[in-house]
């Protein structure tokens, strides 16, 4: 199969929401990425525009987002690309949106902005979608992969 990978760097834009479904927990959150240029000129960095994905993780790695990632982390994303149209809804009837999606294999705090702590999650040992002092919310757009018996409701992981 030929699959788009991409490799994004940025920033957690909305809190990592988690769900438990019949094929497996999933993660999703908005993940922002900014261009950033140096400006001969000016002898400094200036931001370009500022590009939106929803990432998707399943299983243990959307387990492990949901307990180790808040709004506003760096981190370096890796996964396959998937760009879907739908029709527009409400005010929007008749035209077609373009949403730009990332099925995550694979994600790590960015480095190079700061410092981790890896600790590996032993079998049996129960999983949170809570941090130290962090809630986990909601709050994301539309689920394309939405299940109508999967629970609504963030859920600690087993």
């Amino acid at each position: 199969m030929n699959d788009t990978m991409v490799t994004l760097v940025g920033n957690v834009a909305t809190s990592v929401e988690y769900r438990e479904t019949p094929t497996g927990g999933v993660a999703r959150f908005r993940f922002a990425v900014t261009a950033r240029r140096w400006d001969r000129e000016r002898g400094a960095w200036s931001d370009g525009h500022t590009s939106f994905y929803t990432v998707f993780a399943w299983r243990a790695l959307g387990a492990n987002l949901a307990a180790s990632v808040s709004v506003g982390e760096p981190l370096v994303v890796h996964g396959r690309l998937r760009v879907r149209e739908e029709e527009g809804e409400d005010r929007q009837e008749g035209r077609r949106r373009t949403f730009v999606d990332v099925d995550a294999m694979a994600v790590g705090h960015d480095l190079t902005r700061g410092t981790a702590a890896f600790r590996r999650v032993v079998k049996g040992e129960t999983r949170t979608t809570e941090r130290q002092g962090d809630g986990v919310e909601g709050g994301v757009e539309r689920d394309p992969w939405e299940v109508a018996d999967a629970p609504k409701a963030l859920a600690p992981v087993a």
